[in-house]
């Protein structure tokens, strides 16, 4: 079995960037000449991904006018997100509305994402897959982050995740089901509900990277990230 959509989600505000986030949205700014939603489209194509879905709010024309410059080997798709930003979860949720498929692949473009992850990646396809899990996140140790300041999420033991020791960040990628979000209100909420309400009956599973994680996490991370 394969994942055919990919949702790289671009709604939001990008406050800890400003001012340059003031007239770009994160995703748009670049990095060794790339933007962040190109290496991660990039990453998306190299996977084998069929269509990717991306939803919007905070400067959306700045998206139709890229796409417009760009053109890509892939099925895109930009999707906002109304007259209200709908969060992460509410984001996901009103995206998979739009979809006749049952698995997504989630990318959060505030990290750098390169073709390094496809074997990880790809692996974490496999575990989903294999043990029929419904949502799965992407980890790292915090002492594999570039940023020292990002403190950890969740602890992980045997593919299974809690929030014992928090020494893991999320990467910003994850695999998710449809059928762990279809019933939620179409509202502002955070996916992570639905992370800790998985945690709470041992059904949230992670995947450990052995990748540095380079994540646009504020101003300072931002231009230090440009000297690598």
């Amino acid at each position: 079995m394969k994942i055919n959509t990919a949702l790289i989600l671009c709604a939001g505000f990008g406050k800890r960037l400003n001012p340059i986030t003031l007239d770009t949205p994160k995703p748009l700014l670049k990095i060794n000449d790339l933007t962040l939603i190109e290496q991660c489209i990039k990453l998306t194509i190299d996977l084998g991904i069929k269509k990717i879905l991306i939803n919007t709010f905070y400067l959306k024309d700045k998206f139709y006018d890229f796409f417009k410059d760009h053109n890509y080997k892939i099925d895109i798709e930009v999707i906002e997100d109304g007259d209200a930003i709908l969060g992460t979860g509410g984001g996901i949720l009103n995206l998979i509305n739009k979809s006749n498929e049952e698995n997504f692949l989630v990318f959060n473009p505030d990290t750098v994402w390169n073709k390094k992850y496809i074997e990880e990646i790809n692996s974490m396809i496999d575990l989903y897959f294999s043990k029929k899990i419904k949502n799965i996140l992407l980890l790292v140790n915090k002492n594999q982050s570039f940023d020292k300041d990002i403190r950890g999420d969740f602890d992980l033991q045997n593919y299974l995740i809690n929030q014992k020791d928090k020494e893991y960040i999320y990467t910003g990628c994850q695999i998710l089901n449809k059928s762990i979000i279809e019933n939620e209100k179409l509202t502002n909420f955070s996916i992570t509900k639905i992370w800790y309400d998985l945690i709470e009956n041992d059904k949230l599973y992670g995947f450990k990277s052995k990748l540095q994680f380079y994540h646009t996490s504020n101003l300072n991370i931002f231009k230090k990230l440009q000297d690598l």
